[in-house]
């Protein structure tokens, strides 16, 4: 069983106490919308990452957190985890919103957009970070209880992402999934530990 770091379960959280304030005062302003719309607020790009829609959303979002992020920062310290962690999550609404703007200015119909809202950028960030720096850690999905290597199941996961944001079909997740978040996330996570690998970013930086 992994154990919680510090990070992680402060993390938890806070993503817990936006959770029960979301159900109590709905919050919606906290979401991410897109920037041509009158909802938009610069500082959803943050706090869209803190917001979940429904139990099942958070609990597999803070699972997750849990159990890749507490040995991404085991490795790393807590800040370095911290700020990696913010700086996918921002990558990941970014990326979002490149994509949206892409839609919005080819689009010959009416734009549609659903506000974006979840931890799941930059989850896939630390998800991308924990293959990097395990690679033969034996993952498995619920679904397909068969052991694979992190450096295999995870290039897969992201190309799941990949095609199901590129056709709109869904594979083995709900069809609301902000597909090009998990992109943008993972995407931004690998660029980071390559960077920090490149430069020699250590931990006595963040000490």
């Amino acid at each position: 069983m992994q154990r919680f770091t510090g990070v992680v379960k402060h993390l938890i959280i806070i993503n817990v106490l936006f959770f029960i304030a979301k159900q109590g005062l709905g919050l919606d302003s906290f979401a991410l919308y897109f920037p041509e719309t009158e909802h938009f607020q610069p500082y959803q790009i943050i706090t869209h990452m803190f917001m979940h829609g429904n139990l099942m959303h958070i609990l597999f979002n803070m699972f997750a957190l849990w159990m890749f992020g507490s040995a991404v920062e085991s490795v790393w310290g807590s800040k370095k985890f911290l700020a990696f962690y913010l700086m996918a999550g921002l990558g990941a609404a970014l990326f979002t919103i490149g994509i949206d703007y892409y839609q919005y200015l080819n689009s010959t119909d009416t734009f549609y957009y659903s506000a974006m809202l979840g931890a799941s950028g930059a989850i896939m960030g630390v998800l991308v970070a924990f293959g990097m720096l395990f690679p033969n850690a034996e993952l498995m999905l619920l679904f397909f209880p068969v052991p694979v290597k992190a450096k295999y199941f995870i290039p897969v996961i992201v190309g799941m992402d990949i095609f199901s944001g590129l056709t709109g079909v869904s594979i083995f997740s709900p069809s609301n999934t902000a597909y090009w978040a998990h992109v943008g996330g993972a995407l931004t996570g690998l660029l980071l530990v390559l960077y920090f690998r490149k430069t020699q970013f250590d931990n006595n930086r963040w000490n």
